[in-house]
């Protein structure tokens, strides 16, 4: 008896399985590819500062022209000149500003552990549990600036990003006039 149930729920397992496999390849949906390409040169932080909720929806506006290519701010001007050879228009980067990698920083000493701070964090990148203090994780941390806004003590700010051996570049030398 025990046998027999087994193999039945193999069997309908089986079958189910084999079903889904064919109407997933016969049902399937094509996407737009401008659309995936676009979304693979945006930073994928999903930080929501363009004003979509996600890197996804933000490359779903940019295929349809429903907006500017200057959207990304943690992109600067290097994304937005990408972004306009990708889709073929001008870009007016005036109003662009590239401020270099930033990072979250908390001061320990005014930091209450009001938890706002991670709350708010799309990327996960602050640690820390109510009346405690709160850490930033370097690595996640995307520098969208939520955190710094909704800090009521002002003991999240946003830095720039300080030089380390593995950080640091030395700039290409300028070609001199003869």
């Amino acid at each position: 008896m025990l046998f027999a149930a087994i193999i039945s729920l193999t069997l309908l397992g089986a079958v189910l399985g084999l079903l889904l496999g064919v109407a997933a390849r016969y049902l399937k949906v094509e996407g737009n590819p401008l659309v995936a390409e676009i979304e693979q040169l945006l930073p994928g932080s999903q930080c929501g500062q363009c004003g979509f909720p996600g890197c996804t929806g933000a490359a779903q506006a940019l295929a349809e022209g429903n907006a500017a290519v200057t959207l990304c701010p943690p992109g600067g001007v290097a994304l937005a000149q990408a972004l306009a050879a990708k889709l073929g228009v001008e870009a007016d980067l005036s109003g662009v500003a590239d401020k270099g990698p930033m990072i979250a920083e908390i001061k320990e000493e005014i930091c209450i552990g009001c938890t706002r701070c991670f709350k708010v964090c799309p990327t996960d990148a602050i640690m820390g549990a109510a009346q405690q203090i709160h850490v930033v994780f370097r690595e996640a941390c995307t520098a969208c600036g939520k955190c710094e806004e909704v800090c009521p003590t002002e003991s999240v700010k946003l830095q720039p990003v300080p030089v380390t051996l593995q950080s640091w570049y030395w700039n290409k030398p300028r070609a001199e006039a003869a």
